[in-house]
C-alpha cells in the first residue's frame, strides 16, 4: 500500500520546541501519513561548523519525537556520500520506495533559497513541496517552476533557533524554555554545547 510521506531534513543541533511545532503542522495538514526527520551528518551549507557528535543529536531527537505519532527518525544520510544535498537522499527514497510519495517539508523562510538548492529541478521531478506557512515572507522573487509544486500549510511559528540555544548554552543562560524538556536534561547531564 502506498504512503505519503513527509521528508523533514535539518542538522537538529540541537532539536527544540519549534522543530515539534512545525512537525506537527506538518502531520496535521491532511497531505502526509507519516513523517520521516533525515538527521543530516554533514549539510553542505556548513561544512566548516563543529557539531555535537552524531549520536547525540540522534538520541535528541528519538527524546524529542517519541510521544509524537507517525514520526520516524531517518539515519539514511549517514549512509549516502558525504556532504548530504537533500537531491541525492530523495532520488534515492524515490529508487528504494517507487510506490510511496514523497513531500519535501520546509519552511517558508527556506523556501527563498530553493533556487540555490543543489539540482533543484531534480528534487521537484521526485516530490512536491509542503511549505508551513511565516508571516511576513517574501516569495516574490520564488519562479513559477517551484510554485507550481508548492502546497502551503497553515503553521503558527514559534520562535527558536539552535544557534540561539547554543549560544545562550555556551553563554552560561538557561534555553529551558526553548527545549522539550527530555531534550534539555540530556544536554544537561551529557554536558554539551557547553
Amino acid at each position: 500500500m502506498s504512503m505519503r510521506i513527509g521528508l523533514f531534513g535539518g542538522t537538529f543541533d540541537p532539536v527544540h520546541n519549534g522543530h515539534i511545532s512545525i512537525v506537527r503542522s506538518f502531520l496535521k495538514s491532511g497531505y502526509i501519513d507519516k513523517l520521516w526527520i533525515l538527521l543530516t551528518p554533514v549539510p553542505p551549507h556548513k561544512l566548516n561548523k563543529e557539531h555535537v557528535s552524531y549520536d547525540h543529536r540522534k538520541e535528541m531527537l528519538r527524546l524529542a519525537f517519541q510521544d509524537v505519532e507517525h514520526v520516524s527518525i531517518s539515519t539514511i544520510e549517514q549512509t549516502l556520500p558525504k556532504p548530504s544535498y537533500m537531491v541525492q537522499t530523495v532520488t534515492h527514497l524515490a529508487q528504494k520506495y517507487p510506490e510511496d510519495e514523497f513531500s519535501l517539508c520546509i519552511g517558508e523562510d527556506s523556501m527563498a533559497q530553493f533556487h540555490t538548492w543543489k539540482d533543484y529541478r531534480k528534487l521537484l521531478e521526485h516530490c512536491q513541496l509542503l511549505v508551513a506557512e511565516r508571516p511576513d515572507t517574501d516569495h516574490s522573487e520564488v519562479g513559477s517552476e517551484i510554485m507550481e509544486k508548492v502546497q502551503f500549510i497553515p503553521h503558527d511559528p514559534v520562535e527558536a533557533s539552535s544557534t540561539e540555544i547554543r549560544e545562550l548554552l555556551n553563554s552560561g543562560n538557561d534555553p529551558q524554555l526553548l527545549l522539550p524538556d527530555r531534550v534539555y536534561s540530556y544536554i544537561k547531564e551529557h554536558k554539551l554545547y557547553q
